[in-house]
């Protein structure tokens, strides 16, 4: 299934599980109505007081999920911090810690998607993890210490790869949405619970309002359990559907199914024993949390996952498995450790292609790509084995400052920025007044110190500098993010001289910023139809179409082509705007609100747009990841050269 079908898929679960908690509170309304009425019948309730009861005992649940859902709105940190989990520091020196970001930086690298906040849970020795979040923007992943212990990086790279699918595929929303309204439910049975523990309490012991309590805390209780069981059933589907996406991710069953069959082996499982909030978000973990029976267990069976992977599988490897863990042991795999390069290359040997061509996983930067519409669209939201090895290599050889300076909250504003400075002398010079304006003239001096390594950076490692830069920006003062994004917004528009290329850059990194200040704000539901949208598909079109071919009348075939593939019974002049910056900073934001359908044809049309021909160059392909980016649409490496 690929990423656009996802995303129905995910709409239509969130419409499934709104119409499932619909019935669930309308029995908890229906009983506990019937429990107030026999409370006052003595006061002679009359139809009208019926329904005002209804409607208060609605509210009292619509209240309680709109504030539980509030208090998640900083997104995927809030979730992890309210479990106590501790972020993991860019710099750090512990290696455990370093093989988690590594894992964690190269899939996002390989998924085309900002670098999520890294938390670990300290106190928790079992095996287990969970991605929160609204968007990719604001995801955050958080590991159990056990998993760190215990698991060796194939392993880890499968438990990292299943939580990569539940941010990829709209997953993490629907989990924050399943959060708010089971404890809106749990509000009546907290409310029975105050009352009668207040009436208990009370000078005259209030009999009668004690087993009103009682009862409104039975019949919460009872929501909470129907709450649960459809909760249940809408996670274990998509845990199988997390595994098999984790298995492409990293082409090898024995990574995930390694994890599990430890999660079966060793007696810590995959239990989250140390916290009082684990039921909460038990439906969001990687293993079962609390050990609910069948009818409410939000995880397929741990065999059954196994065996999905492993047909092979017996139960009686968990006892060697156990058998071996009887004696201590350490997971340390080397290659993992920050100062080891990738196949023994120094960090300038991507850039200078000087890998063999036969064992070369990344493009040389002069080489030329072979796409098409449709299987471009299919690689949305799809990475595969092939896109992680790329993404590794990208990743262990990037330019030793520039990767610190992703890593370092006081200068990972000064990196993005040297990425948008240009070759041009005087542009630069503009350029850093501009910042200097802005953000002062230290972040200037920052921004300008990094230009000399900017000449070992491979055009493919553009993008990746960015995402690795993103948890660290999110980590800045909201002032001055703001400042930031207005200074972005300054560069872009400066003489009119930005290329189409830094234009989309930092219109990425504002888009993704402002998701990340705002989540739940922000967060667009696609809806629109293209046909409504068509002035604004036309405009980016040809704005593509222009950079791709010197020749107006080579853009004006490539406009066609693209158009035809996007609205295909459209009839339309070529015709690029002339201000096209303004031009695309409307039409970007609303093609953001196209269903995923429409996306799915649009991804097609910019790819025929800027590759008439199929073929287009390094840049062009990282061209248009960028702006699939900034559509909300991630798209893996461009990987196939052409013959």
């Amino acid at each position: 299934m690929n990423f656009f079908a996802h995303q129905q898929r995910a709409r239509r679960d969130t419409w499934r599980m709104l119409g499932l908690f619909a019935m669930a509170v309308l029995v908890v309304v229906a009983a506990t109505d019937f429990v107030l009425v026999i409370a006052v019948a003595e006061g002679g309730i009359r139809p009208q007081g019926l329904l005002g009861l209804s409607l208060l005992v609605a509210g009292v649940i619509a209240l309680g999920s709109l504030y539980r859902t509030a208090k998640l709105r900083s997104g995927g940190a809030a979730v992890a911090a309210g479990l106590g989990a501790v972020l993991v520091p860019g710099d750090t020196g512990n290696f455990a810690y370093q093989r988690l970001r590594n894992v964690v930086e190269e899939m996002a690298i390989a998924s085309g998607v900002p670098v999520p906040h890294v938390f670990v849970l300290e106190q928790e020795a079992g095996i287990n993890a969970f991605a929160a979040g609204y968007t990719p923007a604001d995801a955050a992943i958080t590991v159990t210490r056990g998993a760190l212990d215990k698991l060796t990086r194939a392993e880890l790279q499968g438990v990292i790869g299943h939580e990569f699918s539940h941010i990829l595929n709209g997953d993490m929303r629907l989990n924050i949405r399943l959060i708010g309204v089971v404890f809106g439910i749990l509000v009546i049975a907290m409310t029975g619970r105050l009352v009668a523990e207040s009436a208990r309490h009370s000078r005259n012991k209030g009999g009668s309002l004690v087993m009103l309590g009682l009862a409104l805390y039975a019949i919460g209780y009872i929501g909470v359990i129907l709450a649960r069981a459809i909760k249940a059933s809408i996670s274990r589907q998509r845990e199988y559907l997390a595994d098999a996406s984790a298995v492409q991710f990293t082409r090898q069953t024995d990574g995930i199914a390694g994890a599990l069959k430890k999660i079966g082996a060793l007696a810590e499982g995959s239990q989250l024993a140390a916290n009082a909030n684990t039921e909460e978000v038990a439906h969001m973990l990687f293993g079962d949390g609390v050990g609910y029976s069948d009818a409410f267990a939000t995880h397929p069976p741990l065999g059954e996952r196994i065996r999905r992977l492993d047909p092979s599988f017996r139960s009686d490897e968990l006892d060697a498995i156990a058998a071996a863990w009887a004696e201590p042991q350490v997971v340390d795999d080397a290659g993992d450790r920050d100062d080891v390069s990738v196949a023994g290359l120094a960090p300038r040997d991507l850039s200078a292609q000087a890998m063999p061509a036969g064992a070369r996983r990344v493009p040389a930067a002069s080489a030329r790509m072979r796409v098409s519409p449709r299987a471009v669209a299919a690689q949305v939201g799809n990475p595969d084995s092939d896109d992680r090895a790329a993404a590794h290599d990208l990743h262990a050889t990037l330019p030793p400052p520039l990767r610190a300076a992703a890593r370092d909250v006081d200068r990972a504003i000064a990196l993005v920025l040297v990425l948008l400075l240009g070759d041009d002398a005087a542009l630069r010079s503009r350029r850093l007044q501009v910042i200097t304006t802005r953000l002062g003239a230290a972040t200037a001096a920052a921004t300008n110190r990094l230009t000399d390594a900017l000449a070992d950076l491979h055009p493919m490692q553009r993008l990746p500098l960015a995402a690795l830069a993103f948890p660290t920006l999110r980590r800045r003062p909201r002032p001055q993010l703001d400042a930031f994004v207005a200074t972005l917004h300054e560069l872009i528009t400066l003489d009119g001289e930005v290329t189409l290329g830094d234009y989309c850059l930092a219109t990425l990194v504002r888009v993704q910023v402002i998701d990340a200040l705002s989540p739940a704000a922000t967060f667009v539901r696609g809806r629109q139809r293209l046909p409504r949208l068509a002035a604004e598909v036309r405009d980016v079109l040809a704005v593509l179409a222009q950079y791709g071919n010197a020749d107006a009348s080579d853009a004006r075939e490539a406009f066609l082509l693209g158009l035809h593939e996007v609205l295909p019974a459209a009839r339309a002049d070529y015709r690029p705007p002339q201000d096209w910056i303004r031009a695309l900073d409307h039409a970007l934001p609303q093609l953001d609100r196209l269903a995923p359908a429409g996306k799915e044809l649009l991804v097609q049309g910019l790819t025929r747009a800027i590759s008439s021909d199929g073929i287009v160059t390094v840049v062009e392909a990282e061209l248009l990841r960028t702006i699939c980016a900034a559509l909300h649409c991630p798209l893996p490496p461009l990987l196939q050269e052409a013959d």
